[in-house]
């Protein structure tokens, strides 16, 4: 692990941590399109229902939360059980500490045992740490949408990145749940 960063599957405890770790993207950047801060109940709601099916990881330094990643559904339907979405938001005081770099390795991992085959990331545009961030992990642009979103009275363009974790057989492995995995 790096260096006193330790990661561990989110706990229905752990919701107010993480939803201080989300409110400032949210109230104070267009990083999330989302308007409002959820409530601690509807956050809680948000990693049970996620953590049931997909990977939703904490990272711990000095017996603190200092950030949190997860991947989520793709799409709803059946065909698209090997894609993902992933997310990852880190303490406003511990970016570049290392912190989503220890979160994105982990989460890639278990993806992989689940027999995810893509792992896709919407990133708002211009957003250059993230890209530069996703990059490092070999994620490539396959598409720029121009002026998806609004917030805060402007209009925001957004990218989709995606990475190939495993291989596309014609008979793919059957999707592994993240209880099976753990």
């Amino acid at each position: 692990m790096n260096a006193g960063i330790n990661i561990r599957p989110a706990r229905e405890e752990d919701a107010e941590a993480l939803l201080n770790i989300y409110a400032p993207y949210v109230e104070y950047t267009a990083v999330t399109f989302e308007y409002k801060v959820p409530s601690p109940a509807e956050f809680r709601d948000r990693i049970l229902n996620i953590s049931a099916r997909y990977p939703y990881l904490t990272a711990w330094k000095n017996g603190c939360i200092m950030g949190y990643a997860y991947a989520s559904s793709f799409k709803g339907r059946a065909a698209y059980d090997w894609s993902v979405e992933t997310s990852v938001y880190v303490s406003r005081d511990a970016r570049s500490s290392g912190i989503g770099t220890a979160l994105y390795k982990e989460l890639e991992e278990l993806l992989k045992k689940q027999n995810i085959c893509n792992m896709c990331a919407c990133i708002t545009y211009p957003n250059p740490a993230s890209i530069a961030f996703h990059e490092k992990f070999g994620y490539t642009t396959v598409a720029h949408f121009h002026k998806s979103g609004y917030k805060f009275g402007a209009w925001h363009d957004m990218i989709w990145m995606e990475k190939f974790i495993n291989e596309h057989p014609c008979n793919p492995k059957t999707f592994v749940p993240i209880k099976e995995v753990l």
